[in-house]
């Protein structure tokens, strides 16, 4: 009995410490893409564009969207995790800290390697968060409780929305460019190789066995129809 309960707590320690240090890296990936200047995430787009509008920090303007969205959670019936709370949080946190150390990057050979190194570091931020199951960000369930809702497939949603968040953060004065596409064509398979690079066996109780070290939710196939929620404790896609 003690061994187990040794095994679920470190096996809890991990959890808890790649939640943290994926959703770290993930502002601090989103803040490289910013002083790069060649394009920014979808999301990002939009939190720039009103950081322009209301002079407050980008950082700080993406923990209000992400609690924005979290409300629209309620009348779609989603279940916040843990993970998804920290999401809020830790990610704007994280940006605005990386903007402050990194300051502007001069010269387009400097600011291309440090696009790649924000989108490269976002994927391992994505299968660090993603692969501890603690719970899908903000963005994702306001997707999949959409998608649930409205019987519409998981690409036609997702595409809906982060259309929507470009063209408005474009007009706000958010940055399109090169980084824009790149992030869109490389994250998918970055994300997907890191996941299985960090899953995580599931902690298993006396008696139960774990077949598999893979993460216990992974992205329904392109044009799926609705999903189910996701249970607690785990995640779908990135934010």
């Amino acid at each position: 009995m003690a061994r187990t309960t040794g095994r679920s707590t470190t096996h809890l320690t991990r959890r808890l410490v790649q939640l943290y240090v994926g959703l770290t890296l993930y502002g601090a990936s989103s803040a490289l893409l910013v002083r790069a200047e060649l394009g920014l995430e979808p999301w990002g787009v939009l939190h720039q564009g009103l950081a322009e509008l209301t002079g407050i920090s980008i950082g700080m303007v993406s923990i209000v969207i992400g609690a924005v969205v979290l409300l629209l959670w309620i009348p779609l019936r989603q279940q916040p995790g843990l993970g998804t709370v920290s999401n809020v949080f830790v990610v704007g946190l994280a940006m605005d800290g990386t903007l402050a150390v990194v300051g502007d990057v001069d010269g387009l050979g400097f600011r291309v390697p440090v696009m790649a190194l924000g989108i490269v570091l976002n994927g391992v931020a994505t299968g660090l968060y993603i692969a501890a199951r603690f719970g899908p960000g903000p963005r994702d369930g306001l997707m999949t409780g959409l998608n649930r809702v409205t019987g519409r497939s998981i690409r036609l949603v997702r595409t809906a929305i982060e259309v929507a968040v470009v063209v408005t953060g474009f007009l706000l004065g958010g940055s399109l460019g090169a980084g824009t596409v790149l992030y869109a064509l490389a994250i998918g398979p970055l994300a997907q190789f890191f996941l299985r690079m960090f899953a995580l066996p599931e902690s298993a109780g006396p008696g139960v066995t774990v077949a598999s070290g893979e993460p216990s939710t992974t992205a329904p196939p392109a044009g799926s129809g609705p999903v189910a929620d996701p249970a607690s404790g785990q995640a779908i896609l990135p934010q």
